[in-house]
């Protein structure tokens, strides 16, 4: 005789009956119950628990394009959610609803970019949240730019330097910059950074890389050499060359 073995409980009885209590009083009936109970392979159950996971959010048909295409190199609203807790006001998520890449754009960057999410959280925020992804400084914390919290955005940011950007001085590297691209700032570098890593991918291991912030007393914020003591956030004058830095580039809306 085969034994049936039922799944662990991990929720309380009070606390099962408080959730069917939400859910009958938000329309759940009979037969929607059922619905749930006989989807195959639980999908139903599946779907409405990554609902709640969301805090509600869906995608829009835009950002599920967006993700096939991308693949791996994705981190949309649920992943922000998931691995730096944002709760996302009605407003960012209108802003982030549509993909403003065409989606020959994505097709042509899905290798050597990354399409980021990203919310207003601070270099300082983001350090809170994951403070052993990050080597052990303090320099910056009183720096404005380490407090800026930018504003939410989809950022198309590339995975490497722009090419031939080593050993080159600030200027020289703004040449290398074509028209469809830009510098972006160190906090949306630091928030792709960082969220990137949930696919295994460890971004500017044995690089820095330029921003487009500035250090108080002048010199260019640069991030990179992201090695298993954390990523690292320092300063390069703009004069300063050396085959160690680059310079960093995401595409423009």
């Amino acid at each position: 005789m085969k034994i049936m073995v039922s799944p662990k409980r991990t929720l309380s009885v009070h606390k099962e009956h408080e959730f069917l209590q939400r859910m009958e009083s938000a329309g759940l009936d009979d037969d929607l119950a059922q619905k749930v109970i006989g989807s195959k392979d639980n999908d139903l159950a599946a779907k409405i628990v990554r609902l709640i996971q969301n805090g509600g959010f869906e995608p829009t048909t835009s950002q599920k394009r967006a993700r096939k295409i991308m693949g791996r190199n994705f981190f949309g609203v649920e992943e922000a959610i998931k691995h730096f807790g944002v709760n996302p006001t009605r407003q960012q998520l209108a802003v982030l609803s549509e993909i403003p890449f065409s989606e020959a754009v994505l097709e042509q960057s899905k290798n050597t970019h990354v399409l980021a999410a990203v919310f207003p959280l601070s270099i300082l925020e983001i350090r809170g949240k994951a403070d052993s992804m990050f080597y052990s400084q303090d320099w910056y914390n009183k720096e404005s730019f380490a407090k800026e919290r930018g504003e939410a955005s989809w950022q198309l940011v590339r995975k490497t330097p722009v090419d031939n950007s080593t050993s080159k001085n600030w200027s020289e590297q703004q040449a290398l910059i074509t028209k469809d691209d830009e510098v972006p700032s160190a906090q949306v570098m630091v928030y792709t950074i960082i969220g990137h890593l949930a696919t295994g991918e460890r971004l500017f291991e044995h690089i820095y890389v330029r921003t487009s912030s500035v250090v108080s007393g002048g010199s260019r914020v640069s991030v990179g050499y992201f090695g298993s003591r954390g990523l690292n956030v320092d300063g390069w004058w703009g004069d300063g060359r050396g085959d160690s830095i680059g310079v960093s580039s995401a595409r423009k809306f």
